[in-house]
This record gives structure tokens, C-alpha cells and sequence, in this order.
């Protein structure tokens, strides 16, 4: 049986805060992603090959071996980017039922990706973006951002890009980048209103393409993959920003925080 698979409802670049505010998720295509952000394809593709190299999520609950990542943290605000000392990812039971309640230390983004002025530039659009669908573009705040570099892989025979099923993160705006997609097929995206029967399914399939969420509002979630090649797999950049502060205590490994800034 051929798979069924439904196209994203594409929002033009122009009009994500809109339709964020009206109803709560927008999806981009690759193209408008760069318009959005001002990032180049050719740079955001050039951080792809960092997704070779991810390793073992050591935290799975279900024992899986599916999942690959790394985890890094900053604060965002007027277009400067500060990576704050490593931190765990922590969230509340209440949005993570699997894996909430645990300090999750996972290895740290690789410094070479994270100065890439193109990182910058992604994050600092992000931030805007908050600002002008939560706080209001005369009142930019600062804005605590967790980013995760995932690969989901076929070895064992089905990755699963979401094992805690429909879920909230706990963030204000929540940004799912797919970065590649190859041998597999599933992984049909699904949101629905937190609070009301409305929902919406589609597959992205193109590099690049992006989906961002009002986390109060929307649940989501990514159905398995299955392998239609050998050696198949989904690799996302999942981009969280909150305001007030970081979810879980406030634990560090490292002494100092690097800066970095867009601004000249």
C-alpha cells in the first residue's frame, strides 16, 4: 500500500506573526525560511553535516537506541546571543509523562557550530519573533532559548521522533527545523489545539523547512519512522524560547559563558 502522506499548509514569510497569533502554529517552506530569517539556504545546509556525528541519547526510557543529540543554551535578547554555561534539560511531568522529573545532561553542541554567524542570525530571528507574538515589538524580552540537534534512525527498525507521544514543551515558541530526511517514511507531524477539538497533519519532507508552535496553545507531535533504505533517518533542529527563566534548576558544568553578537 502506497503511503498517504499530506503537504504542509505553507504561511508566507510575511504574515508567521499573524498566523501564530491567530491560530497558534505556522509552517514555512525552505525558501521563506530563509526570506523569514535572512539566512541563506547554502549556509543553514552547511550546518547539516554536524548531524553526522551526533551522539547516543543515553536517557530513553523505553530503551531505544533510536535517538542521537546534542543540547546547548542561550539567552537571546535585542539580537545578542549569549551561550550560557552547559546546562541539563529538565521538564515537569505534567508536559513530559516519559522523561519529566530527570536532570537529562546530553552532550554539548559543538563550539564550531554555534559560532557560525548564520546560528547567530537563526536564533536572533527567533528571538524577534517572540518578541512580536508574545511581548510585542516595543517591549523585547530576554529570552531563555534551548536548542537540540536530533537524529532519529532506522537501525533497530522504527525511530520514534517523539516517544513521549502528544506533548507541550513548557516554552513560550517552540521551532522544528526539518535538516534532512532520507531511507524512511512516517514521521507525518501532527498538532492539535490544546484546548479545543481543531488539529492539522502534514509531513515535511524538504531540508530546511520549518514548524513554529505557541506552546500554550498547541500540542504536537511526530509519528515513527520506518526504514524504506537501509541506514534511514529524520534529523530536526528543535529551537525552544521562554520567558522569566530556564525550566529545572539552575546547574552548570562550566565556569564561564561565551558572547556572541549580531549587533555591530
Amino acid at each position: 500500500m502506497a503511503e498517504v502522506t499530506f503537504p504542509p499548509p505553507f504561511t508566507p514569510p510575511d504574515r508567521v506573526a499573524d498566523q501564530l497569533r491567530k491560530v497558534g502554529y505556522a509552517v514555512l517552506s525552505p525558501p521563506d525560511v530563509a526570506a523569514w530569517s535572512g539566512c541563506p539556504l547554502q549556509d543553514l545546509q552547511a550546518l547539516a553535516a554536524d548531524w553526522a556525528t551526533l551522539p547516543p541519547d543515553d536517557f530513553l526510557k523505553d530503551g531505544g537506541r533510536y535517538r542521537r543529540r546534542r543540547h546547548a543554551c542561550f539567552e537571546v535578547m535585542h539580537g545578542d546571543m549569549v551561550q550560557v554555561p552547559h546546562r541539563a534539560h529538565w521538564q515537569p511531568l505534567e508536559y513530559n509523562a516519559l522523561h519529566g522529573g530527570m536532570e537529562r545532561w546530553f552532550a554539548p553542541m559543538r563550539a564550531e557550530t554555534v559560532a557560525q554567524p548564520v546560528w547567530t542570525q537563526l536564533l536572533a530571528a527567533l528571538a524577534a519573533l517572540s518578541d512580536a507574538v508574545f511581548a510585542g515589538p516595543d517591549a523585547p524580552v530576554r529570552w531563555f532559548v534551548e536548542a537540540h540537534q536530533f537524529r532519529i534512525d532506522t537501525a533497530d527498525g522504527i525511530g520514534r521522533p517523539t516517544p513521549e507521544g502528544a506533548h507541550r514543551d513548557g516554552v513560550d515558541l517552540v521551532a522544528v527545523f526539518l535538516v534532512a530526511r532520507e531511507g524512511v517514511k512516517g514521521g507525518e507531524t501532527r498538532v492539535f489545539e490544546a484546548s479545543g477539538p481543531g488539529g492539522q497533519r502534514f509531513t515535511l519532507s524538504a531540508p530546511w523547512s520549518l514548524m513554529l508552535l505557541d506552546d500554550a496553545r498547541m500540542i504536537h507531535e511526530t509519528t515513527p519512522i520506518q526504514p524504506t533504505l537501509p541506514g534511514g533517518y529524520r534529523d530536526t533542529l528543535v529551537v525552544t524560547s521562554r520567558r522569566g527563566s530556564f525550566q529545572g534548576a539552575d546547574v552548570v558544568t562550566q565556569p564561564n559563558a561565551s558572547r556572541v553578537t549580531t549587533t555591530p
